[in-house]
């Protein structure tokens, strides 16, 4: 119903505002896009990082590893306590949790980004239909104003 209002409004409109329009609403679309794929990455890296808490708690106490200072810089290690971690929280904040605590973390992030995927999913659905409708509506008079032109 809402789609049929906005297609009458969009008729109402000059080609260059129809022009604007449909590219403000393309341009919604894409960040809508890259959104989505920020949401995915992040997704990912929590999963990464719920799937190597996992694997620290196997870990016998004594263990040799390397710890991960940067994305690319590591140094060798002994694995002394296997239940306290610290999380990174963001913008360079970490505190220190159980492991319990770190998994749960972890997991609760995770549902919040698929959620949050979800609906941004709807969100660009809808916007990219709307597109879609003023492109139809953008040819159809540009279809119109050909032949008094000729």
């Amino acid at each position: 119903m809402a789609s049929s209002k906005i297609g009458v409004e969009m008729e109402k409109l000059s080609v260059e505002q129809l022009k604007a329009f449909k590219e403000q609403t393309d341009l919604e679309v894409n960040l809508l896009q890259d959104s989505l794929n920020n949401i995915r990455t992040a997704t990912s890296r929590l999963e990464i990082a719920s799937s190597a808490l996992q694997d620290l708690s196997n870990r016998p106490l004594g263990s040799q590893m390397l710890v991960p200072l940067t994305a690319s810089l590591y140094v060798p290690g002994t694995l002394h306590d296997a239940d306290k971690v610290l999380i990174d929280i963001g913008t360079g904040y970490f505190v220190e949790k159980t492991m319990a605590e770190g998994k749960d973390y972890c997991e609760r992030k995770i549902n919040l980004l698929k959620s949050n995927f979800d609906q941004l999913i709807e969100v660009a659905t809808k916007k990219k239909s709307v597109a879609d409708d003023a492109a139809v509506v953008l040819q159809a008079k540009l279809k119109q104003l050909a032949p008094a032109s000729s």
